[in-house]
Formats: C-alpha cells, structure tokens, sequence
C-alpha cells in the first residue's frame, strides 16, 4: 500500500530522477514537474500528499509556485518543503512567511529528506484534519471555509455528495476496495471541479461515504448531474464480471445494489445560513428529497456525517 503521494517539483534530471526513484522504493507515489506551471496543472487533476519545491525553476521561481498554491483553496493544505541551493537566512524565512512547511538546502542528506517527508505527512494529517486516504480537507477545515464564507458576500452552493451502499460494497469486497473506490472518486470530483467550477471551490471529506463540494459555479446541479452521470459509468470497474453482469451484488444470500451517487445541495442564492448545521442539514434533507424521499440503507447516519 502506497504511503501516500509526492510531487518532485525541480528542473534538475538527475536530482528529480534520483528523488522519483528512492521514494518509489520507500512506497510513495512520485510524480515530477520540471516547471512551476507544470507543478500547478499537476495539482489541479491530482492532489498530492506533499511538494519537494525546488526556488529555482525555469519559469517562475518555487516563491511563486508556493503563493499560488497557498492562495487556491484547493491545495492551501498540501505541505511544502522547499529544496534549493540557497542557505541564506532571510530566504529561509521568506519561503515560510509564504507558507512552506520546511527547508532543506542542497547538498541534503537524503535519509534526512525522507524523515522530514514522513513528518510533514503524518503532521499533515493529525493537526491539519486531512483524510488519509481522499488527502482531502474533513472536519475543523471544512467549518473554517464555511465560517469565513458565511461572513462573505459572495454567492456559493453547498454540494452533498453520498455514495450509496458504499458499506455493503466494503463488506463484499473488503475496505482496501473500499479505499480505492473512495480514491476514484475523489478524483472523479476533482475533474468535474476543474471543468465546470471555478478556481476557488472547494472539495471536502467529512465521512468515509460522504464528500462535500462548496462551489461559486451558479450552476451547482449541473454539476450534480455529471457527477451521478460518470459515476455510474466507473464505478462498475471496481466490480467482478459477474456483479456487473447481473447488476448486483450477493453478500451470502442477500442481494445487494450496486453503488451509485446521491446528490443534493443548498445555495446562498436561495438562503441565508445562520450556522454550519443548518447548511448541511439542508442539503442532506435535499439530497433525501431528490432521491424521492426514500432512505437507503447509509442514510442512517447522514446528519452525524455532514453536520459534525
């Protein structure tokens, strides 16, 4: 099982390959950019768990590349080390000021590297509420971004998105499936994000079922609609031949559904929130609502999921 995702952003070929190939080994992903603005279309079709961020890049330097990242409400959680041949003090403290996470400078000791990488990821998790297995933001920093909207003026939708029989399918299948489905989606999201969104929405993972979108797209149930619509299409590779054959699954001798996308949401167009609990019991309640008011066998724990 991979210890979770690195993106090598360094325009040097041998110290990017030497960094791609040691943490294969260790069990991470790597992926490599030898551009800032390679670095930044990478973050947009995949968060990553942690950016290695070298200053100097070719088209805009690493400072660049980490107040973009730090201002994007996507990826403003995503840890930063900065790996560059400067050991001055007040460059240090710039690269910090801007949000990165640590400093290693060149020549580093590459056992060294791998312990901050390690830190930074568990940190990440623990103090910054990031799931482990979507990397996406849950709890505390969901509240916040709905707090410090709901002081704004703009106009946002509050998306719920619920995968359901998530549960039988994990009891089936097993949880390491259940990961990957969960993995998928996310990504799945974050596609559909980038192609009819905006720059500031913002994807969240408050349950192990249950994913949340806050968009400024004023067109929030298109948005719903691709979702189901590419859901129902992928997620049947995560079945054998026979469930997808027969549309179903058997847990002993009981049938079960195949899993599938229920979506409802809630808009400041429409409403004025007086506190997160009133958000996303609306949109849970409209998610029910659209699935023509029946419960399924998830739904139990719905307000538990969604309103923390």
């Amino acid at each position: 099982m991979s210890k979770g995702s690195i993106l090598v952003v360094e325009d040097d070929f041998d110290i990017s390959n030497m960094l791609r190939i040691y943490f294969s080994g260790q069990g991470y992903a790597v992926e490599v950019a030898a551009k800032g603005g390679d670095a930044l279309t990478a973050t947009r079709k995949q968060l990553p768990n942690l950016i290695v961020l070298d200053i100097n890049l070719p088209d805009m330097d690493g400072y660049e590349v980490c107040k973009e990242l730090r201002t994007t409400t996507r990826t403003s959680h995503i840890p930063i080390i900065f790996l560059t041949q400067k050991d001055e003090r007040s460059d240090k403290i710039r690269g910090l000021e801007l949000g990165a996470d640590d400093y290693v400078t060149k020549p580093f000791d590459i056992e060294e590297l791998k312990l901050r990488i390690n830190n930074a990821i568990e940190a990440s998790i623990k103090h910054k509420q990031i799931d482990s297995v979507s990397n996406r933001p849950k709890g505390s920093l969901i509240e916040d971004h709905l707090r410090e909207l709901m002081r704004g003026t703009d106009e946002w939708a509050y998306v719920d998105v619920k995968i359901q029989n998530f549960i039988s399918f994990s009891e089936v299948y097993g949880w390491q499936a259940g990961d990957e489905v969960i993995r998928a989606t996310s990504l799945m999201i974050s596609d559909i994000v980038d192609e009819i969104g905006t720059q500031d929405d913002f994807i969240g993972h408050p349950g192990r079922d249950n994913f949340v979108i806050i968009t400024h797209n004023n067109d929030e149930d298109t948005l719903g609609e691709k979702m189901v619509e590419r859901f129902a299409k992928e997620i049947l590779q995560h079945y054998s031949f026979i469930d997808r054959e027969r549309g179903y699954m058997l847990d002993g001798d009981n049938q079960k559904d195949l899993m599938s996308l229920s979506i409802g949401s809630v808009s400041t167009r429409t409403h004025q929130f007086s506190d997160i609990r009133e958000i996303t019991e609306l949109a849970a309640s409209d998610r029910r609502r659209k699935r023509d008011g029946t419960v399924g066998e998830d739904d139990a724990a719905d307000d538990i999921l969604t309103a923390w």
